[in-house]
C-alpha cells in the first residue's frame, strides 16, 4: 500500500519557487538570484559553452557518455512495484524508447509470478509531445478503497511544481471534468469518492513564509476549487500544512498535520463528521501506517519511557471517542540500529531497517494480548534492501535487495516463508576483481563514522600505492547514505563510481552525523550550532583513507548534492590539504540568504536562522559564500544545478561561481536548462552527467589518463 511520499519526506529534498526576499545592495552577485533573468542567464551561458568545450574536449567523455546511457537505458530492468492497488499493480517503466515513461497496471497474480502482463495507462512521451510540454511523472495519489480513480501528478520540466489530474484505470483515460488542480507545489488526498483533500496555492495570504499551503481544504465534485471548504490552516510561521489518508481493509483513516518546522507537526484525525480530534503522539514523531485501526508512528525522542528510535502503535478508535490511548511498544532497535521505513500489508507490519548500515527486513503481527512478534526476512546479507510496495488485500511485501557489486533482485516476502525471488538482473560489470570493505573513522569527537570502501582486489593497503579516492556523502535531514549498485547512483553520478573502480581507483560512500544510519540521535548530533561535527566526520575519513595508505593528500575528491553540495562546499574550504576535487551538485552556498531564497526558511529546524544573530554567528563559521578567501589555493570545483531547480535555489551556485570568477580562482560549471533539482529529467541527462563528472575527477587526481 505504498503511498506517494508525505510532505515533510519531501520537504529535505524540496522546495517551492517563490518571489523571494531581495538580495542586499552590497552583493555584487544579487543579480544572479533572479532565475530567468536575461543578465544571469547570459553569465549561466557563457559558463556552460566555456565549461561543456572543456570537459567535452578530455579524453574518453564520448566514450563514458554512451556507456553510461547503455548501463542506464538497458533493455533488462527490474519492473517495480510503484503502489499496489487492491489486486493490480503500478509501475513507471522508461527504457531507450520510452525516454519518460510508460505509466501501466498489471494483476498482482501475474506480477507475483515474474510474468506480467502489462496494460499501459499514460504514455508520458507521447502525452508530453502532444500537449507540447515536457511532461516528467511525479507519481499518483489513488482513491480507495475502489482503486479504480487516480490524481496524477506532471511537472512540465522536473521541478516540484506539479499539474494534478483525475485519472480512470478501467478506461485508461483522463476524466472529462474531472478534477484538476493547477500547477503548484500541491497536496492531496482523496477525502471520498467524489471528494479530495487539497493544500494548494488558494491565493493572496494561502501560503506560509516558507512558500508553502497554509490551509487545507475539502473539494466537493461538481464545485469550483474556490468553493471548497476550509478543514484547518496552519499559521504565516509554520512551515505548511498536509493531509495524509491511510487504508486499511475498507476503512479509510484521515489525519492532518499542520508542520510547525521540519521537524515538529501537530496532527489531528478527522472524524467522520469533520471534527479534529488530536493526536496523542509527540510532535517530533513520524507517521508510518495504520493497522487494525492503530496508528503507527517512529519515534525522534524518548516518549512515556520509549526511546527515541522506537516503532510504537495505538488505537484510534480510542482517541477519536476521547479515550487515553494504551501506547504499544511495537519494536524498540538496538544501539547499532536504526528504523528506515515502515509500511503495512492486510495484517502484518513491514519494517525495513539498518544495522551497522546493513539493510534487514522485519514482519511483526500483533497478538490478542496487544504483543507484536518480530520475524526477519531471509533476505541476502550485507546488502540495502528497498522496501517497494506492499498489499493491501494480501500479507505480501516486495523489497528489491542490492550491493555495491551485486545488482538487484526483487523479491516477494511473506511472514514466516522464505522470499521468493521474482526477478533478478544480470550483472552489469565484472564484480569478480573488486572488493567492499566496512571501515570505522574517528572524528574530532572520538565518534566513531562508518564508511564504505569499494576497490580492485590486491588494491592498496595490500602492496599497492595510494591511488585517487572519490568520496560521496550527505549528512543531513535524517536520510541514511546506503550501498547500491555501481551502475544505478543517479545522485552519486550515475555510473561515475563504477568507471572509477574499474581505473583502478576507490570510491567511497561515508556514514557521516546528520543522516540516519543510527537512528535519531546520529541525525540530531550535528544540528544547528553543532554543524561542524558533521564536516569533522567528512574530514575524518579523508584522513583515515590517508593513514590506511589508501589515498594521498590531495588526490581525494568529495561529492555530495543539495544538502551534500553545502558540505563539500565546506570542505573544499577547510581543507584545501586534502581534497583535489570537489562534485558540488545542486548546492546550498550562501548560508546568510538560504531562508529567503525558494522555501529555504522551512530547513531552519536543521540549520537555524541567520536572520538572528545568535543563530548567524555559528552558520557564519562555515557558510561557503561568505568563507571564500582571496589567494587560497583550492581544489578547482565542478558545480552542477538547473536552472528550473524549484528545491534548491539556482542562485547559490550561480554566485558562488561567481565569486569564485572575481577572485580569478578556476571552475568548472554546469546548469542545465531542465530536470529540477536532480539536474535531470530523464537517463540521458544522467549518462551526460555521468560522463562529465568522470573526466573531470581524471583530469584532476588522475591526469596521466
Amino acid at each position: 500500500m505504498q503511498r506517494r511520499l508525505p510532505f515533510l519526506a519531501l520537504l529535505a529534498l524540496s522546495t517551492t519557487a517563490l518571489a523571494q526576499t531581495p538580495a542586499p545592495a552590497t552583493d555584487p552577485n544579487a543579480y544572479l538570484e533572479d532565475i530567468h533573468g536575461t543578465r544571469a542567464l547570459d553569465t549561466v551561458k557563457r559558463w556552460n559553452t566555456q565549461s561543456l568545450a572543456a570537459l567535452e574536449a578530455k579524453p574518453g567523455y564520448a566514450r563514458y557518455r554512451q556507456r553510461a546511457l547503455d548501463l542506464l537505458q538497458a533493455d533488462r530492468q527490474i519492473a517495480t512495484p510503484d503502489q499496489i492497488l487492491g489486486d493490480q499493480v503500478l509501475n513507471l517503466w522508461q527504457d531507450k524508447t520510452n525516454v519518460r515513461g510508460l505509466w501501466r497496471v498489471a494483476s498482482l497474480a501475474s506480477f507475483t509470478s515474474g510474468k506480467p502482463v502489462w496494460r499501459t495507462l499514460i504514455d508520458v512521451d507521447a502525452l508530453g509531445k502532444a500537449e507540447g510540454k515536457s511532461w516528467v511523472w511525479k507519481g499518483a495519489t489513488c482513491r480507495s478503497p475502489s482503486y479504480d480513480r487516480c490524481m496524477v501528478a506532471l511537472s512540465n520540466g522536473g521541478g516540484d511544481a506539479v499539474e494534478e489530474r483525475e485519472f480512470d484505470i478501467p478506461t485508461g483515460k483522463f476524466v472529462a471534468d474531472g478534477f484538476v488542480v493547477p500547477s503548484f507545489k500541491t497536496g492531496l488526498n482523496w477525502a471520498g469518492p467524489d471528494a479530495l483533500y487539497v493544500a494548494t496555492d488558494f491565493g493572496g495570504g494561502s501560503l506560509t513564509k516558507s512558500g508553502y499551503p497554509r490551509t487545507v481544504k475539502r473539494w466537493q465534485r461538481g464545485t469550483p476549487l474556490s468553493a471548497a471548504a476550509t478543514v484547518t490552516s496552519a499559521t504565516a510561521d509554520d512551515v505548511g500544512i498536509e493531509t495524509n489518508v491511510f487504508t486499511d481493509g475498507d476503512r479509510r483513516y484521515p489525519l492532518v498535520s499542520r508542520n510547525v518546522d521540519f521537524f515538529h507537526s501537530k496532527r489531528s484525525h478527522i472524524a467522520e463528521n469533520g471534527r479534529l480530534v488530536p493526536s496523542p503522539l509527540p510532535d517530533d514523531a513520524e507517521i508510518n501506517a495504520v493497522l487494525d485501526g492503530r496508528l503507527i508512528a517512529t519515534l525522534a525522542s524518548d516518549w512515556k519511557g520509549i526511546p527515541s528510535g522506537s516503532v510504537v502503535a495505538y488505537s484510534i478508535a480510542d482517541v477519536l471517542a476521547g479515550r487515553t490511548p494504551t501506547i504499544e511498544r511495537v519494536l524498540v532497535p538496538t544501539a547499532t540500529q536504526a528504523v528506515e521505513q515502515v509500511d503495512s500489508s492486510k495484517s502484518v507490519l513491514w519494517v525495513k531497517m539498518l544495522d551497522d548500515v546493513s539493510g534487514r527486513l522485519v514482519s511483526l503481527t500483533r497478538g490478542a494480548d496487544g504483543v507484536w512478534t518480530q520475524g526477519v526476512a531471509a533476505l541476502p546479507t550485507a546488502s540495502t534492501i528497498h522496501l517497494e510496495a506492499t498489499a493491501g488485500k494480501d500479507d505480501v511485501a516486495f523489497a528489491v535487495v542490492e550491493s555495491f557489486l551485486s545488482p538487484p533482485a526483487l523479491y516477494a516476502v511473506r511472514p514466516n516463508a522464505k522470499p521468493v525471488a521474482v526477478d533478478t538482473l544480470p550483472a552489469r560489470f565484472d564484480a569478480s576483481m573488486m572488493q567492499v570493505e566496512q571501515r570505522f573513522a574517528t572524528s574530532k569527537d572520538g565518534t566513531k563514522i562508518p564508511y564504505f570502501l569499494v576497490r580492485k582486489k590486491g588494491a592498496p593497503g595490500s602492496g599497492g600505492g595510494p591511488v585517487p579516492a572519490l568520496v560521496h556523502a550527505y549528512g543531513g535531514f535524517r536520510n541514511a547514505q546506503t550501498p547500491t549498485y555501481l551502475v544505478d547512483q543517479p545522485y552519486r553520478s550515475g555510473p561515475a563510481g563504477l568507471f572509477w573502480v574499474e581505473e583502478g581507483n576507490a570510491f567511497v560512500l561515508a556514514n557521516i552525523r546528520g543522516g540516519g544510519e543510527y537512528g535519531p540521535r546520529w541525525h540530531q548530533m550535528p544540528l544547528r550550532e553543532n554543524r561542524q561535527k558533521a564536516y569533522d566526520d567528512l574530514h575524518a575519513v579523508g584522513d583515515d583513507l590517508v593513514r590506511t595508505g589508501v589515498s594521498a593528500k590531495r588526490k581525494i575528491a568529495v561529492s555530495g548534492r543539495s544538502n551534500g553540495g553545502l558540505l563539500v562546499g565546506v570542505a573544499m574550504e577547510q581543507r584545501p590539504d586534502l581534497y583535489g576535487a570537489i562534485v558540488m551538485g545542486s548546492p546550498l552556498l550562501d548560508m546568510q540568504r538560504y531562508s529567503h531564497l525558494s522555501a529555504g526558511a522551512s530547513w531552519i529546524g536543521e540549520y537555524g536562522d541567520p536572520d538572528k544573530p545568535a543563530d548567524w554567528a555559528f552558520i557564519s563559521q562555515y557558510s561557503p559564500y561568505q568563507n571564500l578567501k582571496r589567494g587560497v589555493q583550492y581544489p578547482t570545483p565542478f558545480i552542477y544545478t538547473s536552472t528550473e531547480d524549484d528545491r534548491v535555489h539556482p542562485g547559490h551556485a550561480r554566485k558562488f561561481a561567481a565569486r569564485l570568477e572575481a577572485y580569478g580562482d578556476p571552475f568548472f560549471y554546469y546548469e542545465n536548462p531542465e530536470g529540477g533539482h536532480a539536474a535531470g529529467a530523464d537517463k540521458i541527462e544522467d549518462a551526460k552527467r555521468a560522463a562529465l563528472v568522470t573526466v573531470y575527477l581524471n583530469a584532476q587526481l588522475a591526469p596521466q589518463r
